[in-house]
């Protein structure tokens, strides 16, 4: 069966189906005649297991433990269920605290911001989680993702910008010099057409790529 057939069957899409092979859960053999993967009713019992248990948000190691025998269902569920109680407990004092403001008919302007942050602090040293803004900062990740396609863009155009001069200063440049410089320009123009498609798909990651995608399975 072909990847396209196993998104319709499983409900996958097939950069999850790509990214859990990836990790090393899914392992489908290959068609020798055309080396494309070929996916065989196993390989989709196995995608059904792996949704089921990333819809029940097991983490994948978790599931790479029980593919493995190292990790029994049971002790798996046990243990995943107090990580559960753990979060619904910080949930509900997420709640009890956005109560607690509501009650009080708290405007922005008047908050003691001071005061309620410390609060939180010493909620989270008890144990207590409330969001980390640190996680989720998309903002450094992008600022990261372009420095580093204009820092190759730039190198790319130099040396682009050096070829052009050698080629303006070398008087009459024979055909075969023309030909090298033809090829040398073209270097470094699929390079900085790569950096920027490059660029495109990395911020497409960042606002929910492989990773941020499958963790919805």
């Amino acid at each position: 069966m072909k990847i396209n057939e196993v998104e319709q069957a499983i409900g996958i899409t097939k950069k999850n189906i790509r990214f859990y092979e990836q990790e090393g859960l899914l392992s489908p053999s290959r068609n020798l005649s055309n080396g494309y993967r070929d996916y065989s009713e196993k390989d989709l019992e196995t995608l059904r297991q792996i949704k089921l248990l990333r819809k029940l948000d097991i983490p994948l190691e978790e599931i790479r433990r029980l593919q493995s025998g190292n990790l029994t269902l049971d002790d798996c569920l046990r243990r995943h269920l107090i990580v559960l109680d753990r979060k619904q407990s910080n949930l509900e004092a997420n709640k009890k605290f956005c109560h607690r403001l509501l009650s009080e008919n708290a405007e922005l302007n008047n908050l003691q911001f001071e005061n309620l942050l410390t609060e939180i602090e010493n909620l989270e040293k008890g144990g207590t989680k409330f969001m980390d803004i640190q996680r989720g900062d998309k903002k450094k990740r992008k600022t990261g993702a372009f420095l580093g396609a204009l820092f190759g863009i730039l190198f790319m155009a130099a040396f682009l910008g050096i070829i052009l001069w050698g080629a303006v200063t070398e008087s009459a440049p024979q055909l075969p010099m023309l030909l090298m410089m033809a090829v040398l320009l073209i270097i470094p123009i699929l390079g900085i057409i790569g950096t920027i498609t490059a660029l495109k798909e990395r911020l497409k990651e960042i606002e929910g790529g492989e990773l941020d995608e499958a963790s919805k399975y």
